[in-house]
This record gives structure tokens, C-alpha cells and sequence, in this order.
């Protein structure tokens, strides 16, 4: 029965650290206040006093000073006496000019409003170079790749307002009288890692803005058929004229039969071969179970592009970031990832922030997490090759991969596979 390759779900988002949304101007001068600018909260001002030559005295020239500010129609709002001296408070310009203007005032600024960080960057779109490509442009300005790309897994929430989802492309393979709606999280996960939106919130994608098409193949519990995955696959070749790559971090135990699926022992690999035949390109996980691909579908077919897993922290090379969700070691084959000679290619898989079910956002590890980086990889570079064909595709992947990450650490063979890189795509 397949099951989809990611682990349980590790640590929900927190929200990020407050960032200034308007720059700070000069500084201002002893005894000189700026004027309210767009930006600035009207009517606050935040005044730093001098130096006092002793603690004590700091401590009565602070307090001399909010009493002062009270006396002269200030309202005191916050007092500082550890990281600075001074305080902050609502008044008139003109009081604020007085203020400045006092013998122990160091300088008067206006105050200005902070928020949450608008929109983060993945570490594993920064580790697979996707945020220096061109085609991804990601800049914050919701610029769109202009590609397809079908998740095959347990559908996508089509209402998340950080994802790009084509709900008239959508299928449901699990459940045909419902639409393709996540009520797992994992295929909306995945989706996220490929295409979420540069739109200024939450996270980007490798590829932002793709259309993504939900193939729902898995249960609200993340386990389904390989009927229900050929149904998947069934759909996408009937649109490939139009579905440009698949998404599927989901496999069984199998094996590659050889002749690609034409020995009539395999439906499913004889599907995807005919899919790949009609020009869609495959991105799959490598697997779980710290064990040799070969022993698992579709992970061990030749025509698709088998991903596994690194352990990445700081979205670096150099191994230097300290783990976060896990314990891997830092810019290290991940230690639950599968392996062998039908493993293609590298990409990050731990600790991998994403858009997950119901608007949110989540933290989640596994190979699932990996080949989502491969898949929005393929897709920039059919946005522009768009006659490009699958072998073409991962030929490109292959080629501008590269080798800086730390090997044989977990890695359980002989052959260091290629880590993704799109700085070029």
C-alpha cells in the first residue's frame, strides 16, 4: 500500500521575528528632533538621554527626565533603564522639540511601526539556490513561474492564500464524489515547497507562483492504493499537453521490472512510462527507511527523477548550522533517508517550513519534503524550455548539480548523488 514519504508532523510555525517596515533615517543631533515622515507613528517619539557618569545618577536622570516630559504634556509610555536610558512617549511636535532641546537629552526620534517579518525564505530554497534564479525572481513582488505542475498525494487546500491552486485541473482518485481538498496537510506541504506565492507572507516556493494541480490519491490519514495512484497518474497524462511535471513523495515496496512497466507485472510503472512518453516529468521520493531505493516504487524506476534527503539548518554549505527539529548533523545525507544508485539527485528534506492545511504553516522532515525542491526545480526549467522533454529535464538537474555537501556521513552506498542547484535556472 503506498504511504506518503514525510515524517509526522515535527514543529508548527512560529511566527517571525519582528523586522522594521520603514528604514531608520539619520540619526538625530543633541538637541535636533526629526519631523513625522511616512511610516513613522504619528505623535510617538522615542527620547535617548546622555550618559551619566554613574549608576545611581542614571537612574535619577531617568526619572528625572519622565518627570520633566510629564510636566511639559508628555505621556510616558514605556521607561527605559537597562539596554538604554531614556523613554518613550505620545507628544505634540513642538513638545518634542522642546524636549530635544534639554540639557540631558541625547537625541528625539519619532517612533515607527514593527510587524512580523513579511515572508521567509526556506532554508532548503536557499540551500538549493532557488531564491538567485532568475526565472524564480523572488523578490517579493508575486512575479509567477509559468508552469503546471500536479501533486499526486492527499490533495491541496485550495483556499490557502499563499498557493496558486488550479481547482478546475483538480482530481479525487481517493474519494471521486469529493473535490481534491487536503485534510492531511502533506500534499499542501508539498505544494508550498514548489510553488508557494513571492507575495510578501508567509513562505516562497523553488518555483513561486506555479498553477498546481491537486490529485488527491491518499486518504485524509496519508495512506491510499496504487489503484488510486494510477488513477492519479491517469489524470495527469490526459492533461499532459497542459501539466508540464508531477510531484509524488508517496511509494510502496516494489521493484524497477526493467522493461518499463511493459512485462504486464507492473501497472503502475507501464502508467508512468506512458506519462513520461507523453512529456511530463516525474520528481519522486527516495523513501523513509534508511534502506536501498531499489526496493520501493516508484522510487526505483529509471524514467522518473528519485530524490533523497539532505539535513540542512541554515540553508549553507559548510555544515556549521545547529539542528532544529532533529538531530541530523548539519549539511548531511538525513539519517532516515533511503539511498542507492536510483537515487538522482540531493535535496534538502529536514526541518522544511512549508504551507500546510487550513491556511497555516508547518514544519515537517522526510524525502516527501526533498523531492517537492526537485519538482519546482523541473518546473523552472520548463518555464523556459518549454519543449523540453523529461530526459532533457533531468539531464539539466543532473548537470548543474553539485557536490558541497558532506558525504558518506548516513549515505548507505558507494555514490554520492548530485545536490540540487537552480542559481542558474
Amino acid at each position: 500500500m503506498p504511504k506518503i514519504f514525510g515524517a509526522a508532523l515535527l514543529v508548527l510555525a512560529l511566527a517571525a521575528a519582528p523586522a522594521a517596515t520603514a528604514a531608520t533615517g539619520p540619526a538625530a543631533r543633541p538637541g535636533q528632533t526629526h519631523g513625522q515622515a511616512p511610516g513613522e507613528t504619528a505623535g510617538r517619539y522615542i527620547v535617548t538621554l546622555k550618559d551619566a557618569p554613574a549608576a545611581g545618577s542614571a537612574e535619577a536622570a531617568v526619572n528625572a527626565a519622565v518627570v520633566r516630559a510629564a510636566s511639559m504634556g508628555a505621556t510616558v509610555l514605556h521607561v527605559y533603564r537597562h539596554a538604554l536610558h531614556g523613554y518613550a512617549a505620545s507628544m505634540t511636535a513642538s513638545t518634542a522639540a522642546a524636549v530635544a532641546d534639554e540639557p540631558g537629552v541625547r537625541s528625539v526620534e519619532p517612533d515607527r511601526p514593527v510587524r512580523i517579518a513579511a515572508q521567509s525564505v526556506p532554508t532548503g530554497v536557499d540551500r538549493a539556490e532557488a531564491d538567485l534564479s532568475p526565472t524564480a525572481a523572488i523578490d517579493g513582488t508575486d512575479t509567477r513561474v509559468d508552469a503546471d505542475v500536479a501533486v499526486i498525494d492527499t490533495g491541496i487546500d485550495a483556499n490557502h492564500p499563499d498557493l496558486n491552486v488550479y481547482e478546475a485541473g483538480g482530481k479525487n482518485c481517493w474519494l471521486p464524489i469529493l473535490p481534491p481538498t487536503d485534510r492531511h496537510g502533506h500534499g499542501t506541504h508539498v505544494a508550498g515547497t514548489i510553488g508557494a506565492l513571492d507575495n510578501g507572507t508567509g513562505v516562497v516556493g523553488v518555483a513561486p507562483g506555479v498553477r498546481l494541480w491537486p490529485v488527491q490519491v491518499l486518504s485524509p490519514f496519508g495512506s491510499g492504493s496504487t489503484s488510486n495512484v494510477i488513477c492519479g497518474i491517469d489524470h495527469v497524462t490526459e492533461h499532459a499537453d497542459e501539466i508540464d511535471v508531477v510531484n509524488m513523495s508517496l511509494g510502496g515496496t516494489g521493484k524497477d521490472d526493467g522493461d518499463c512497466g511493459r512485462t504486464d507485472t507492473d501497472a503502475m510503472h507501464r502508467a508512468i512510462c506512458n506519462s513520461v512518453a507523453r512529456g511530463v516529468t516525474y520528481a519522486v521520493a527516495a523513501g523513509n527507511d534508511h534502506a536501498d531505493a531499489a526496493g520501493f516504487v516508484p522510487a526505483a524506476y529509471d524514467e522518473v527523477i528519485t530524490v533523497s534527503a539532505l539535513a540542512d539548518f541554515d540553508g549553507g554549505p559548510g555544515g556549521l548550522g545547529g539542528s532544529t527539529c532533529r538531530t541530523d548533523r548539519d549539511d548531511t545525507f538525513a539519517d532516515f533517508s533511503n539511498y542507492g544508485r536510483d537515487v538522482d539527485l540531493i535535496a534538502p528534506g529536514v526541518c522544511i517550513r512549508s504551507t500546510s492545511a487550513n491556511g497555516g504553516y508547518s514544519t515537517l522532515s522526510g524525502t516527501s519534503m526533498a523531492a517537492p525542491h526537485v519538482a519546482g526545480g523541473a518546473a523552472l526549467y520548463r518555464a523556459t524550455h518549454p519543449g523540453a522533454s523529461p530526459a532533457e529535464v533531468k539531464a539539466a538537474l543532473l548537470a548543474a548539480g553539485g557536490m558541497d555537501w558532506a558525504w558518506p556521513s548516513e549515505d548507505g552506498d558507494g555514490v554520492k548523488e548530485p545536490l540540487l542547484q537552480l542559481g542558474s535556472f
